[in-house]
């Protein structure tokens, strides 16, 4: 879906994560970051990779990764989920979808044969120069940091 390729400078962005702080990608410079765009808090699938994520939390650390996750949920959503599945890293509550039509995520899908615009689940890994190393598109939400830290 993404128009961005291996290799790009990764859109600059700034929005609030679910405590209303304001986060965008200069904070990360110098730091590699995994940027992971979801359809939905709390869903099934979308449960499944955070908690993915969560659970290999201190791998990412130990090679020097961030995380950070972005939907299109209130703040109040994505703090609900944080607690509800003890989530180690902010949540982006993109509401005007700013970031995300920055990554080109957003777009028509299908689902159980009707057709509408969303998120499209997609995760970039940024380098501490803001360059994406790499796109992961075909997301395993069940062993998803597998696929990252392949």
């Amino acid at each position: 879906m993404t128009s961005l390729k291996i290799g790009d400078k990764a859109p600059q962005f700034e929005a609030k994560d679910q405590e209303g702080n304001s986060i965008k990608l200069a904070d990360y410079a110098g730091k590699k970051l995994v940027l992971f765009f979801y359809p939905k808090a709390s869903t099934p699938g979308c449960t499944n990779e955070a908690c993915d994520l969560r659970d290999n939390y201190q791998s990412f650390l130990a090679k020097g990764y961030d995380v950070l996750g972005v939907s299109a949920d209130s703040a109040k959503r994505q703090q609900n989920f944080i607690n509800k599945y003890e989530l180690p890293f902010p949540l982006l509550a993109d509401e005007d979808k700013a970031v995300i039509e920055a990554f080109h995520v957003w777009g028509p899908k299908k689902f159980m044969g009707k057709e509408y615009d969303g998120i499209h689940r997609t995760t970039f890994v940024i380098d501490e120069n803001g360059i994406i190393e790499d796109i992961i598109t075909k997301v395993k939400t069940k062993a998803h940091a597998a696929q990252i830290l392949k």
